[in-house]
């Protein structure tokens, strides 16, 4: 029987995450073979799927982008195409961008204890392969990017106009002159409504309550500084050493003293737009600031638009489409020539890859995160989850680095397999802690984190960086040989 094609590490995904992988892999575990596998036709993820107009980053780039490459444009929110250049400049830079292999999904993948060997389906464009690989690390996200939530209301099919969902942006689509509605409040929302209403006739912003939106400056004035006095690297360090203390000091702010920062993003917002009713209205959420995920606008444009005229927000449930556009259950119609579905995503665990062992499929929902990188269960194999309060990257690059700590400590000792081997008692969480609609709807299907050491998957960057890599790996990984290897 020919041996199917292996590689020692397999990434699956050539966005942010999985070129910051690479990269990792490439540097501190040169004794491995390794490629990128992506689904897609390019490279870039997230970063290439979007395109709907205004697309942007809502995490500052000091801290979203690599730490091994610093970002060197002017914008901390920076622009959707700027962050694709940026991934496309890393790759090339660092030599990744030759060892990725496009158009080849990973359908399946199945542990062989006995050998210690992933087995993958992908489907490609020639047709079914198959391939084994040592080790499986799934950076794809945790959305489906063939299907977003996509509700569906009474009288859809009466409707006149367009019906569109920013994760698949027609690039012919023609909105200048025209009433626009788009439903929905979270990052998406607000930074479509101020890049529409540059030429609509009229932006609606649709909402069925409050989010918490706060208004940031689109420059880092303080970085500019750094930048002028420090070389590049020594001043990308102290940036982003800032912008770290300063996001987690916010959000802990935020959730130990709710009162006050609710106080504190309503004033701010009040003395943008002057009108204290709609602020009470439209802009005073029941949660606390960060039970979901905080929306930033940057230079207030999203309020801008408003107070200018060219935007405005309701908030009100729909009750049905009609021909001219949504009828709400106040009996109000939002008159609409183009409504846009921002409704959020749909999560899709490990990028719709179907893991088993030795044939047996694995449960996911049974299963614990090990430091928020590994999975019980599932030998050799991670996933990389960002931050849901930070930027994505910072604990995508500790996620990369415990990888390639396990991988260097198996190669040293001689080992297989390594597994995390949860606590017998431990307590259930859900894997992502936010009360978001797009996460509540489909969290269930991923694995849990557990109540506490290296079973939580913990909002705190500053405590990972001091817990994550010096942990030892030990205690909580079972490791095996299961073939005659001689230690390095």
């Amino acid at each position: 029987m020919t041996a199917l094609p292996h590689t020692d590490v397999v990434i699956v995904g050539a966005g942010l995450s999985g070129i910051g992988a690479a990269h990792r892999i490439n540097t501190e575990c040169p004794h491995l073979s390794w490629e990128v596998l992506e689904a897609r036709e390019v490279m870039g993820g997230t970063w290439d799927l979007f395109r709907y107009p205004g697309v942007r980053s809502d995490s500052d780039m000091f801290t979203l982008g690599y730490e091994f490459k610093p970002w060197e444009h002017e914008r901390a929110l920076a622009d959707g195409a700027t962050i694709l250049d940026y991934i496309h400049e890393t790759a090339d830079e660092f030599g990744i961008a030759d060892e990725i292999r496009y158009s080849t999904k990973v359908v399946a993948a199945d542990f062989d204890t006995s050998t210690s060997l992933w087995t993958l389906t992908l489907e490609t464009p020639q047709g079914t392969e198959q391939k084994t690989c040592s080790f499986l690390y799934s950076c794809a996200g945790y959305y489906d990017y063939d299907e977003g939530h996509a509700p569906t209301w009474e009288g859809m099919d009466d409707f006149a106009g367009q019906v569109v969902h920013p994760q698949f942006w027609p690039e012919d689509l023609d909105w200048a002159g025209k009433k626009v509605v788009v439903i929905g409040s979270g990052a998406t929302a607000v930074t479509l409504v101020p890049a529409m209403a540059e030429q609509a006739a009229h932006v609606t912003m649709l909402q069925r309550t409050p989010t918490w939106i706060g208004a940031v400056p689109g420059r880092d004035k303080i970085a500019d500084l750094l930048r002028s006095r420090m070389p590049a690297a020594m001043a990308h360090k102290v940036i982003r050493s800032k912008n770290i203390l300063f996001n987690l000091g916010f959000y802990n702010f935020c959730q130990r003293f709710p009162n006050q920062a609710s106080a504190l993003i309503t004033g701010a917002t009040r003395r943008i737009l002057g009108d204290a009713d709609l602020v009470a209205e439209h802009f005073t959420p029941d949660y606390k600031p960060w039970d979901q995920r905080f929306c930033a606008v940057p230079e207030a444009d999203f309020f801008k638009a408003v107070k200018k005229g060219t935007a405005s927000v309701v908030t009100n449930r729909i009750r049905r489409f009609v021909p001219s556009g949504i009828e709400l259950e106040n009996g109000e119609t939002l008159e609409a020539d183009i409504v846009v579905s921002a409704t959020g995503l749909k999560l899709l665990a490990f990028g719709g890859i179907k893991p088993s062992v030795d044939g047996v499929p694995v449960s996911l929902p049974d299963q614990f995160v090990w430091q928020g990188a590994m999975v019980s269960g599932m030998p050799n194999f991670a996933v990389c989850i960002g931050y849901t309060n930070a930027s994505w990257t910072l604990r995508a690059d500790l996620t990369h680095r415990l990888v390639c700590k396990v991988l260097n400590h198996m190669h040293t000792h001689g080992y297989d397999a390594a597994v995390p081997a949860p606590d017998p008692d431990l307590q259930e969480k859900p894997l992502l802690d936010l009360s978001s609609g797009y996460v509540q709807r489909s969290i269930g299907d991923f694995p849990r984190q557990g109540d506490r050491g290296p079973w939580q998957v913990r909002q705190n960057y500053v405590l990972d960086s001091l817990v994550t890599l010096r942990r030892d790996i030990s205690d909580s990984l079972a490791f095996t040989r299961t073939r005659d290897r001689i230690p390095a």
